[in-house]
């Protein structure tokens, strides 16, 4: 199925959750926030939002420095 990630176009696979979406990127979930269809997902809630066609998700990384 494809989704839109930060603007782009991906497929990922059917009945993937947030959780499993990060997983899959190889990301670090400690320093992201995730907007699922334009509302902020808390961290404890992304196992249960599940991905569906043509869905818009947002991850932003926080990155420390001076």
């Amino acid at each position: 199925m494809i989704i839109k990630i930060n603007g782009k176009p991906e497929e990922v696979k059917m009945q993937s959750s947030l959780t499993q979406l990060i997983l899959s990127k190889g990301l670090c979930a400690d320093n992201l926030v995730i907007e699922h269809n334009l509302r902020i997902v808390p961290k404890h809630q992304w196992q249960n939002i599940s991905l569906e066609e043509n869905d818009s998700v947002e991850i932003v990384s926080f990155v420390g420095g001076g």
